[in-house]
């Protein structure tokens, strides 16, 4: 009679720069859309897990802020959120991309370098490389880390996110799930429904706005068919709520319209969206405001 196998169970848990990937590569891992993904720096702010599971194993994946040196209160305790990542990771998945040399925060590398649980050194979007390219960089970081391994992906393309996803099986500890089956992340709808917002917002304004901005949902009401959501996008100056509104309220009727139809993919429902602007000055300095807005600190 075949021996049952035991459980495994793990948080693989993933850093790196801003706009490596770390993201896309979660998305695809987790076949949801979980974290949102701009070209803009410092689009995830928050730990977000996404979580795998079968009656064998549990994944729980781990994306991270982009490695950055802090210039203010928001910024440290992105950090934060990047320190627990080092803190309780049974695999480490250290995302870089061809032409980057090291991560921007040194002391985070200096982590990297000494941890003995396994790592995995994702070199991302190599489709936009010569193959010579990639075989120089697959060096460099064999000799810049050589407890890890190294392996060329494109998360966005898919290429080789089935071999790091059967490695990571390979690696997991045993042991039990840390969450219901069930479950496929850690955040509540609520978060979801800011980021959405967020996002649209990330892709719609230039220069300090979107790094101003904040959402809060205040009220989500579900029923049968309909969730009823009230949201409002907090900003820092007076005038950065003028731009956000737009002429005759155009710029928020975009980013309201776009969110909401996203939405309504996300929960499968229809959603009516209402959308609010409020100045909340200086919050990103705030130690309790940021507390409020879900940045421990």
């Amino acid at each position: 009679m075949k021996q049952q196998e035991k459980h495994k169970a793990g948080f693989v848990n993933i850093i790196g720069n801003p706009n490596v990937g770390k993201s896309t590569l979660m998305n695809a891992m987790v076949g949801e859309r979980l974290s949102i993904i701009t070209k803009k720096a410092q689009t995830t702010r928050h730990r977000i897990l996404g979580i795998v599971n079968t009656d064998s194993y549990q994944i729980v994946f781990s994306d991270t802020p982009g490695i950055i040196s802090p210039a203010y209160e928001l910024q440290e305790a992105m950090m934060k959120f990047v320190q627990s990542a080092l803190d309780d990771a049974d695999i480490l998945i250290y995302m870089v991309e061809t032409g980057e040399k090291k991560l921007r925060n040194e002391k985070f590398f200096r982590r990297i370098n000494r941890t003995d649980i396994p790592v995995l050194v994702l070199l991302n979007k190599i489709d936009k490389s010569s193959q010579e390219t990639v075989m120089r960089e697959m060096a460099y970081w064999r000799e810049k880390l050589p407890q890890a391994e190294v392996i060329p992906v494109s998360a966005l393309e898919r290429f080789n996110i089935d071999k790091v996803f059967d490695r990571i099986v390979e690696l997991l500890p045993e042991g039990p799930p840390y969450f219901p089956k069930d479950q496929l992340t850690d955040k509540t709808e609520r978060f979801f429904v800011n980021e959405s917002i967020r996002e649209k917002i990330l892709l719609h304004y230039r220069k300090e706005i979107p790094y101003s901005v904040e959402v809060e949902t205040e009220s989500f009401k579900e029923s049968d068919r309909l969730i009823r959501i009230r949201a409002v996008i907090m900003v820092e100056r007076d005038s950065q709520k003028g731009i956000l509104i737009g002429h005759k309220g155009k710029g928020l009727k975009r980013v309201g319209s776009e969110a909401r139809k996203d939405l309504e993919k996300f929960f499968g429902k229809k959603i009516f969206l209402e959308l609010h602007v409020k100045v909340n000055k200086n919050w990103r300095k705030d130690k309790d405001k940021l507390r409020r807005f879900g940045y421990e600190s």
